[in-house]
């Protein structure tokens, strides 16, 4: 029996989303953001942190630029980034029907394998859906980026959280303002000279 391989864009480019809206402290940070713990061969290193942070402010440059109209400065980056991280298909496994497709070439650092399927995802789904949806969230406390998956590309935030409680703020912000009209009408009326 034959089994078509078939490459998850999507899973890629959510890769791009997960690390740029991860904390990246120290090793422990990294470590976290990896799929599965069997996913990376080696450990990562202090070199691939660096790494990993110089591509999280890029790829976040992405995601402002897509989502603020700028799609040729989103194009741009990405093809700079396409570049730093190329990508390089080999076919992998143990036992026949097993095969995947891994990225990079065997014996490449942990940095090199996670940017280079997280880059190709994010450029395949741009050249898909645009870059208008790239979003980053409207709450202004969070500034997560992610993926707009809606059926009109109205989504604002990253979250039903985020939109919550930035529905909470507006709608508090909003009744302490009638609340405070009120009470400058009351302080107009009880100060107005009687005649």
């Amino acid at each position: 029996m034959h089994y078509l391989c078939r490459v998850d864009f999507d899973a890629y480019a959510r890769m791009a989303v997960d690390l740029v809206n991860a904390p990246l402290d120290d090793l422990s940070d990294l470590k976290a953001l990896f799929p599965e713990p069997e996913w990376m061969c080696e450990d990562p290193t202090d070199r691939d942190l660096q790494i990993f942070r110089r591509a999280q402010k890029r790829l976040r440059d992405v995601f402002e630029h897509g989502s603020g109209g700028r799609e040729h400065d989103a194009v741009d980056e990405l093809n700079s980034l396409l570049e730093q991280h190329p990508v390089h298909p080999r076919i992998s496994g143990h036992e026949s029907g097993n095969w995947h497709i891994h990225v990079t070439s065997r014996g490449s650092m942990v940095s090199a394998e996670y940017l280079a399927g997280a880059v190709w995802g994010l450029s395949v789904w741009l050249c898909e859906f645009g870059s208008a949806r790239f979003g980053v969230c409207a709450d202004e406390r969070c500034g997560n980026v992610y993926l707009d998956t809606s059926s009109n590309n109205c989504r604002r935030f990253c979250s039903e959280r985020c939109a919550t409680r930035s529905h909470v703020a507006a709608h508090r912000a909003r009744k302490r303002a009638a609340i405070e009209e009120t009470a400058m009408r009351l302080d107009a009326v009880q100060l107005a000279p009687v005649g």
